[in-house]
């Protein structure tokens, strides 16, 4: 820490120093102080060093002498559970007190293993003229030895880890200072007199000799610490895996000498017991009980049997008191009988022997082994002779024990009569012998049991062998060696002493790579190459950043150029694409007007829709282009919002009712009907969120579009509109009835809250903007959770694969998010696959007047006022869909009412006036054969019937048709224009007045008998356009230039109006206009002040010719230049009907 200081301020000094001004020429002061501060510096390092090099020896030095002084009390508090004072109280009742001097305890460790101690305690007394000393020492077995050891590795670890950190600080030093005399010596060389430049260029020669040797210096210290810490890295591992292997052959040995005292003490059991008593208190029965009940003390045995003594003059009389012959048995191999469960009848009595041992009480596991000679076998016969004549336990030979199919070992005693003498001879002991007592032991499951209780059982592989044999080992446990590297091997003493036994340890794998060595010494090479390149490359650091500025700045004015490039050309590819495209889809309509056959009209539609698909996709493209070249401007024009809505469900009615998909739009009550903004590119937003969940909906559910205001969203329940209150409610609820089709749906909530304003509350003039919110919701397949990040990126696709299964472009939402910034207002969505997916956005719009409503309303739909007053009941069980019909209902001024069946609908029409409801809208999914005509039946003459249908199924129409009964169907998606025309042609008002039938406006009845002069140099084109316009009943004149226009444009003349191109030679289109729209002023000047006749032009009191603008140019020819100019539209080529008609609409009513 105080070297990082040290060195910090120096650096802080230095900087400070290097921005002050150059001393004066001839003046050695401010080096001299520099080596002043360099001097001192490298002495309060040195003093650091030496302080933390001697402060670890001081710390250790006081750490053992406060552990030589606790040392008695800790090894009476470990090994006795007993403290120094109160073995001080003991002594005092023993002696005075004041004859104790000291109390000292010492710990010793045992030759054998390192985990047998001997503890010597001296209690010291002096009385008066002597001095005693009295010893005493007690042989301890330290279970917590194996602690003491680790205890003494992590320290030999840590006195290690301060050594390399002692080193690692030495490094850093040499490193720091040898990277200061370059920074000292580049700063004289700075402040040296120029006419010493020879000597600084021979200096900088030095320094780059000096840069090379603290680099071999750098490399040479990591090697160096490379290999000290590796040695102590494989030291450690050593050591660990000596202690780890130590304390597993401590606890195996313990674990196996504890079960084999409860097996002799079993031996002395049955001596005491079965010869003891006469006759014996343990017969199989209860020797069979009690192995069973205490098997609990021996969980490694897997049985317990016991073999009398039989002499063979006593075999006849034995065999007839347990009335069963001694068997012998089947192999030499004691595991053959032991470990298979095998009859005893079955085998052959044993051969005449001396003497015999049958079994004659077992446990229940080996019962099988009753009446079986344990003599009969070449290894049982020397071992259980062993077991007599030395009156211990005798192990056998490893084999494969019963069940478990594991390596264990049988352990035999013998049982003597209750005269026998503690110091007796081996043949005493084999006289005594009346019988043998044997356990087999799982090794392999003495092991497992004993590695379960160890944490680090997965660090390393113990192996036990037992190698009596060392020649041909025996592998009682473990896997197959691998050689890992380390093995340490421990003697093992199972109590048997001409049996020998061995632990193998070792590491599961291999050491791993000395990361810490690795590190550190190339963290040394990394800085020593670090600060060489720093001196190296700091001054041509500089001259690349001037290099790469000088080139980022002309790839800007490159890119500027580009950008300007692009743009033109994409005005130029527009014309040239759009101009043939016109021609080409001109023609096939005019193709398809004609008599064709069947395959020739299915060629013709083909291509038809190719060309129109072509010019979406080029419409798309320069929308974008135009965006992103800040060349696109909104409009700020009136236009009703539910008709944008109502057109969006014209574009895609078809396509739904094909797919059988439900397709609805709401606009809220609270929102008004009239505002000021761009309609085209609204639309253009709300066309391109509905046809992609068109795209990505099958054969199921709906799409739902509606318009709210903004902070309608944040309001009161009570302040809400109906239809809202609804859908916010039901995304709480998990009904399948709160949504338009029954479906579920995401919660569209989601979609708008990470917009940052809800409301238009904190624009400039709140008074004149409103901010509305848009929501497109539909039961589609949902956007995958990988795709959701780049939904909104210029031509990328949720599924970009080449196997993808929908089209598309991919640049519908980039445009619609780009439109939605410039309307100031935010998009956003929330989607789950499966489920389906809810867009929603905001924009601000300009308000209207209020009065200006009801004219606007009868402009588009005349007939609306025909309805006012009339009263339907709406049945469906769905709130939403019920609401949506409602919605249109009210548009046309109707009242409604809305009931979920025919039984509540029965009530409405009973407790209703005498005139009843004119119409009944029945959606489809609630009609039922028998009830509902059943109903129709009980209407009035004067109520008429409507079926609400995705698509009409021919069953209902002929059950109603069966039936005498008329119903009217009405397919979706609701509009206005659908609902007006069929509630023309089927609705009766009173008994004798039929509400007059008026059909849609038209281009057959807008152009009938005008007169159009089209004015295109292109002759294609004049062709497409008087073909298109003659379709619909117009007189057309064509011309090849704007002079030509001009000519037959002067008034006074016959034409209703003009449709002209705007790029043509010698005169364009805006010129000829200019000059049209002059002569108009100047005739109408001239009516108007008198000096000429009405009759001298054509009886027409004031000259306007509707001129409307026909371009393939959609960048550069934009409606406001084509309003500057006098033009009073504008139409883009390759123009459709609804092209036409909407701009025709606005001059001509329908004849």
């Amino acid at each position: 820490m105080s070297l990082n200081c040290k060195i910090s301020g120096l650096n802080g000094r230095l900087l400070t120093r290097s921005k002050m001004k150059k001393p004066l020429r001839g003046s050695n002061s401010g080096w001299r102080l520099k080596r002043l501060l360099l001097f001192v510096w490298v002495v309060l390092v040195a003093i650091g060093f030496g302080l933390s090099l001697f402060s670890g020896v001081f710390r250790n030095k006081m750490e053992i002498i406060g552990t030589c002084e606790d040392n008695n009390s800790l090894v009476l508090l470990q090994q006795f559970n007993v403290s120094k004072d109160l073995l001080h109280e003991l002594a005092s009742s023993f002696f005075n007190s004041d004859q104790i001097t000291t109390l000292k305890c010492t710990k010793q460790l045992g030759n054998e293993m390192p985990t047998k101690h001997e503890v010597s305690c001296s209690l010291k007394m002096s009385d008066h003229a002597q001095n005693v000393e009295t010893w005493g020492q007690c042989p301890v077995h330290d279970d917590k030895a194996h602690m003491v050891h680790s205890s003494s590795i992590h320290g030999d670890l840590a006195r290690e880890h301060n050594d390399i950190l002692k080193v690692c600080m030495w490094v850093v030093f040499v490193i720091v200072l040898c990277s200061l005399f370059p920074c000292l010596w580049m700063n004289r060389k700075g402040r040296m007199k120029e006419n010493e430049r020879t000597q600084s260029r021979s200096a900088g020669k030095w320094m780059k000799k000096l840069l090379v040797v603290f680099v071999l210096v750098g490399v040479t210290l990591s090697i160096w610490l490379f290999w000290y810490l590796n040695e102590g890295i494989q030291l450690g591992r050593k050591e660990t895996l000596a202690s780890m292997c130590d304390e597993r052959a401590r606890m195996l040995q313990d674990q196996f000498n504890v079960s084999m005292n409860h097996v002799h003490a079993l031996s002395i059991l049955v001596s005491t017991f079965y010869h003891g008593k006469q006759p014996p208190a343990i017969d199989q029965k209860t020797f069979g009980e009690y192995t069973e009940q205490t098997s609990f003390e021996r969980p490694l045995t897997s049985g317990v049997a016991y073999a009398l003594r039989v002499h063979h003059y006593e075999r006849e009389k034995f065999e007839k008191e347990h009335g069963w012959t001694i068997k012998k048995m089947e192999t030499e191999d004691q595991d053959q009988t032991l470990a298979q469960d095998c009859d005893p009848e079955n085998l052959d009595p044993s051969p005449i022997h001396d003497e015999y041992a049958p079994v004659i009480l077992s446990q229940e596991t080996v019962s099988h082994i009753v009446s079986i000679d344990m003599m009969s076998g070449k290894e049982d016969r020397e071992n259980i002779l062993r077991a007599r004549a030395s009156g211990k336990g005798v192990l056998t030979s490893p084999f494969k024990l019963l069940k478990s199919n594991h390596l264990g070992v049988v352990l035999t005693f013998a049982v003597y009569n209750t005269h026998l003498l503690q110091d007796a001879t081996p043949e005493q002991r084999i006289k005594a012998t009346v019988g043998y007592l044997g356990a087999s032991y799982d090794v392999p499951s003495l092991v497992e049991k004993l590695l379960h209780q160890l944490a680090s059982k997965q660090t390393i592989i113990v192996n036990v062998y037992d190698t009596t044999n060392i020649s041909a080992a025996i592998r009682m446990y473990g896997p197959d060696e691998i050689d890992t590297g380390l093995v340490k091997i421990n003697s093992l003493d199972f109590g048997d002493p001409a049996r020998k036994h061995e632990m193998h340890c070792r590491f599961k794998q291999r050491p791993s790579l000395p990361w810490t060595a690795i590190l550190a010494s190339g963290g040394v090479i990394v800085i020593t190459f670090l600060l060489g390149h720093i001196f190296h490359a700091a001054i041509n650091r500089i001259e690349e950043v001037e290099r790469d500025y000088r080139k980022m700045m002309e790839l800007k004015r490159r890119a500027e150029a580009a950008d300007i490039a692009k743009s033109q050309f994409l005005a130029m590819v527009s014309h040239e694409i759009r101009t043939p495209m016109n021609g080409v889809l001109g023609m096939l309509q005019m193709l398809m007007d004609t008599t064709l056959d069947t395959k020739q009209l299915d060629f013709a539609q083909t291509a038809h829709a190719s060309g129109k698909i072509l010019i979406k996709l080029i419409n798309e493209v320069l929308d974008q282009a135009k965006i992103e070249s800040e060349r696109l401007e909104l409009e700020a024009v009136p236009f009703m919002l539910h008709t944008v809505l109502d057109d969006v469900l014209s574009s895609f009615a078809t396509e739904s009712q094909e797919k059988g998909i439900e397709l609805a739009v709401y606009v809220s009550n609270q929102l008004p009907e009239v505002v000021i903004g761009d309609p085209v590119r609204f639309k253009k937003i709300i066309t391109n969120l509905v046809a992609n969940s068109l795209k990505f909906t099958h054969d199921r559910g709906h799409i739902f579009a509606s318009v709210h205001l903004a902070d309608e969203v944040t309001r009161e329940n009570d302040m809400k509109d109906e239809i809202l209150r609804k859908i916010l409610n039901g995304s709480k609820s998990s009904l399948a009835c709160d949504t338009l089709s029954g479906l579920p749906v995401v919660d569209r909530k989601k979609s708008w809250e990470n917009f940052e304003k809800l409301s238009g509350k904190d624009s400039t003039n709140e008074a004149e903007k409103i901010k509305i919110l848009v929501t497109v919701e539909d039961t589609g397949v949902g956007i995958p959770i990988n795709a959701q990040s780049r939904i909104f990126m210029p031509f990328m696709q949720a599924d970009s694969s080449p196997s993808r299964i929908y089209g598309g472009t991919g640049i519908g939402l980039s445009i619609s998010k780009r439109l939605v910034g410039l309307m100031d207002g935010e998009i956003g969505f929330v989607s789950e696959p499966g489920i389906g997916s809810t867009f929603s956005f905001t924009a601000v719009f300009m308000k209207k007047e209020i009065y200006s409503l009801d004219t606007e309303s009868h402009q588009y739909h005349p007939a609306t006022s025909e309805f006012r007053g009339l009263q339907a009941l709406v049945i469906d069980p769905k709130d939403i869909r019920a609401g949506v019909t409602r919605y249109h209902l009210q548009r046309l001024g109707i009242s409604v009412e809305v009931t979920s069946g025919f039984d509540s609908a029965q009530t409405y029409l009973s407790e209703s006036d005498t005139s009843g409801f004119e119409m009944i809208l029945v959606d489809q999914e609630v009609w039922d054969t028998e009830r509902g005509l059943a109903f129709l039946r009980g209407l009035k003459s004067s109520s008429k019937l409507f079926l609400l249908a995705n698509s009409v199924k021919p069953t209902i129409q002929e059950e109603i048709k069966s039936a005498n009964l008329v119903a009217t169907f009405v397919e979706k998606p609701l509009r206005l224009s659908v609902l007006i025309s069929c509630f023309q042609e089927t609705l009766r008002i009173g008994n004798n007045r039929v509400v007059a039938r008026r059909k849609q406006s038209n281009l057959g009845s807008l152009l009938r008998d005008k007169r159009i002069l089209v004015v295109d140099d292109n002759i294609v084109n004049r062709r497409v356009a008087e073909g298109a316009l003659k379709k619909y009943g117009a007189i057309v004149t064509c011309v090849d230039s704007g002079k030509a226009a001009l000519e037959r444009l002067k008034p006074p003349h016959s034409f209703h109006a003009c449709f002209m191109d705007l790029q043509m030679p010698e005169m364009d289109g805006f010129e000829a206009t200019r000059q049209i729209r002059e002569l108009e002023s100047v005739v109408n000047v001239q009516i108007k002040s008198d000096e000429a006749s009405i009759e001298t032009y054509g009886k027409v009191s004031h000259w306007h010719t509707p001129i409307l603008a026909m371009t393939a140019d959609v960048i550069q020819a934009t409606d406001e230049e084509c309003i500057k100019c006098g033009m009073d539209g504008f139409v883009s080529k390759p123009f459709e009907e609804e092209q036409l008609y909407s701009a025709a609409a606005r001059f001509f009513e329908s004849g």
